[in-house]
């Protein structure tokens, strides 16, 4: 049998998301498909409406606005927090190198495009989907991957593809998109929690596991 530790999740969030990640993961959770609990929901601005569906939900909440002393501030919340494990949800600052090098190997965004294309900075959200449609791709999908210096640089852990329809527009691309990027991201916490994933240079290895009832 695989071992589990629950994981004790910090979720990084942005200023205008609606938190549907957050939301997946929390909800996930709950039913008892994903192993640990939301330990703390980090934003930049109180009014963010993914930090104010947090507090709806009653998952604790900090608001740590950039600063000169942003990176010690984070530090001791996620201290504070016990977290184990760092989700990005809308976040789209560079993190610290501190909480990098603290949290290596730990820390995973989910993108909404097959990377290592369509990504970098700027690209994110809508940005990305009216790329992909523009360029005439006829495959997209979202790519889950560890979070290292750069943006969307890190070992890529889980892809998932989508067809691109020759009537999509970046709208009906992102709807189609959007519910593979919460599945992916729960499977790649869940094998997190489970202790499956390895790194070898850049490849992300997942070794079997015992199907969970």
């Amino acid at each position: 049998m695989t071992e589990i530790k629950p994981l004790r999740l910090a979720v990084f969030i942005g200023t205008k998301g609606r938190g549907s990640n957050l939301m997946a993961i929390y909800g996930a959770m709950q039913e008892g498909r994903l192993s640990g609990e939301v330990a703390l929901v980090i934003g930049t601005k109180p009014d963010a409406p993914a930090l104010l569906r947090a507090q709806e939900a009653g998952i604790p909440v900090a608001v740590i606005a950039p600063s000169d002393d942003y990176e010690a501030k984070l530090l001791i919340a996620l201290d504070q927090a016990h977290a184990n494990t760092i989700a990005l949800a809308g976040y789209l600052r560079k993190l610290p190198e501190a909480v990098v090098q603290r949290f290596r190997n730990r820390i995973v965004n989910v993108h909404p495009a097959l990377l290592p294309a369509f990504g970098g900075k700027g690209m994110y959200g809508h940005h990305v989907h009216e790329a992909v449609v523009a360029y005439g791709c006829k495959v997209s999908g979202c790519t889950v991957h560890f979070v290292d210096s750069e943006y969307d640089t890190g070992p890529i852990v889980l892809q998932r593809t989508v067809p691109v329809l020759n009537t999509d527009t970046p709208e009906t691309l992102a709807a189609r998109i959007l519910p593979e990027e919460h599945a992916a991201y729960i499977e790649a916490l869940q094998l997190l929690a489970e202790g499956r994933i390895s790194l070898e240079g850049r490849r992300v290895m997942i070794t079997s596991g015992s199907p969970r009832s």
